[in-house]
């Protein structure tokens, strides 16, 4: 297991695993969703458990479980949570998003979170690593699974929040309300003004009423290269040189 590094100044403690590293997306989905009043959240396929622990720092009222298939990640997800004193507000599952039935029962959360792989099994580049290639590919667990799964899990007008690629905006929304998920937010993410989107982020909840907010866009970076206020806020390095 790696060293552990403050994520910011004050912040969390994280150590990844060797399959799961951090990344932007993560931290980008963690600051669009809008915890409010809910308590209890569920990350499909937590890998090192990076969302859980952001969760928990935006909200000393929720409680996270990250559900994760790869053991070795699971137990660096479950290091994260006792390393920050957050195993009373946190917990990890080792088993299959597909069999979720089995784990969880039917509405237990008001918040669903998920990363999911980007691409369908065949599509883009694929590792010969397995836990690497399961992580940016299909090959255990399908989109529209992950939308399923989310829709069991979260109670009627909890939420599922999830980022993807942009290119695959029509499969989410359409997979999204075929689950009985209605697509309330979104979000597009574009390296800067001039770029097309490469992320979108979605709120969809269980039950809602048709009807979608489009927020406006979120850029990394301004015209002249540095990073946009917006990004330094999210990174906590306001005010940093």
């Amino acid at each position: 297991m790696n060293d552990f590094v403050k994520l910011w100044d004050g912040g969390p403690l994280f150590c990844q695993s060797e399959h799961f590293k951090l990344g932007t997306d993560s931290v980008l989905l963690a600051d669009f969703v809008n915890i409010g009043s809910r308590q209890r959240g569920i990350d499909l396929g937590c890998g090192s458990g990076v969302l859980p622990l952001l969760l928990l720092s935006k909200s000393e009222r929720l409680h996270m479980t990250g559900l994760e298939i790869n053991p070795e990640a699971a137990k660096t997800a479950e290091a994260n949570l006792e390393a920050n004193k957050l195993a009373e507000r946190g917990s990890i599952v080792t088993g299959d998003i597909r069999l979720c039935k089995e784990l969880f029962k039917s509405g237990e959360f008001d918040l669903v979170v998920a990363n999911p792989p980007y691409f369908a099994e065949g599509s883009g580049k694929q590792s010969t690593d397995e836990a690497k290639a399961a992580a940016r590919t299909e090959t255990l667990c399908t989109l529209g699974e992950v939308c399923r799964a989310a829709a069991y899990l979260c109670r009627t007008g909890g939420v599922f929040c999830l980022v993807h690629r942009a290119e695959r905006l029509c499969d989410v929304l359409c997979l999204l309300r075929e689950s009985g998920l209605e697509p309330k937010r979104l979000r597009t993410v574009a390296h800067d003004a001039s770029k097309e989107p490469s992320l979108i982020l979605v709120e969809a909840r269980r039950g809602g009423s048709s009807g979608m907010k489009l927020l406006p866009p979120l850029f990394i970076r301004n015209p002249d290269g540095s990073e946009t206020q917006e990004i330094l806020k999210i990174y906590h390095r306001e005010g940093k040189p």
